[in-house]
């Protein structure tokens, strides 16, 4: 049965529902679904609940979906460039779990490797800690040091970007798009990938193959795209 869908739309048919646990991947505009993204915006699907290293930015990837009101809890580690995150945040409109860039990546690995909690020792002291079971271990300097847990996350959907695949799901991400799509990708019961390019079976250099397609449920072609700058600095050329 293929994996490859016409569309977006088509590839989220039957998939996605009110009230779902969605890991997205992306880092900034890097490396983030912008087709998947737009397909559950036009889906008009609510109550959403999404863990991904940021929000985006106004009216770009997740920052899409805050505007329509479809997501009603985040679970990030940066969102300082989202000023509509901020206002529905600040006026209690939406719900945030602040997780250390760090662990998030990991509560994602590890839930994609059927691991429901890890102890760490980020975040204790603070209020990343608060109401968290507390632990004491041996480290890895010999002495004993107190860590925290965290849970795995065990998303009902996954969507991520990568550069290119094949056509029984295997991905390469590029470069920075790597960072958090990898451990996004496994954490879901269903995974989506939107590619730049898709090739035929064994046209992908084996050892360059960052994600298995085991791990990949659906796949559609979403090129081409635009290439998104958050800030954009310039300065006056020097003369020679």
């Amino acid at each position: 049965m293929s994996k490859i869908y016409s569309d977006a739309a088509a590839a989220l048919d039957g998939v996605i529902a009110d009230n779902m646990l969605v890991a997205a991947g992306g880092f900034g505009l890097c490396g983030i679904p912008e087709r998947l993204l737009d397909a559950i915006r036009d889906s008009a699907v609510t109550g959403l609940t999404f863990a991904s290293n940021n929000a985006g930015i106004d009216n770009e990837g997740i920052g899409k979906l805050l505007r329509t009101r479809q997501v009603k809890k985040m679970i990030s580690s940066y969102v300082g460039e989202n000023k509509e995150f901020e206002r529905q945040f600040l006026s209690g409109e939406l719900e945030v779990e602040f997780c250390p860039q760090g662990t998030l990546a990991e509560r994602m690995r590890a839930g994609g490797a059927g691991i429901p909690g890890f102890y760490t020792k980020t975040g204790v002291g603070t209020q990343v800690a608060e109401g968290k079971k507390h632990k004491e271990f041996r480290g890895p300097d010999g002495e004993m040091a107190t860590y925290i847990l965290e849970h795995g996350i065990f998303a009902d959907l996954s969507i991520v970007k990568a550069w290119k695949a094949d056509e029984t799901g295997n991905l390469i991400f590029r470069k920075t798009a790597r960072n958090f799509n990898q451990p996004a990708a496994t954490c879901g019961r269903m995974c989506i990938a939107e590619v730049e390019e898709i090739v035929k079976p064994g046209e992908l250099e084996p050892d360059e193959i960052h994600l298995p397609g085991v791990f990949v449920n659906r796949l559609v072609l979403g090129a081409p795209y635009d290439k998104k700058i958050e800030f954009r600095t310039v300065r006056e050329r020097e003369t020679a």
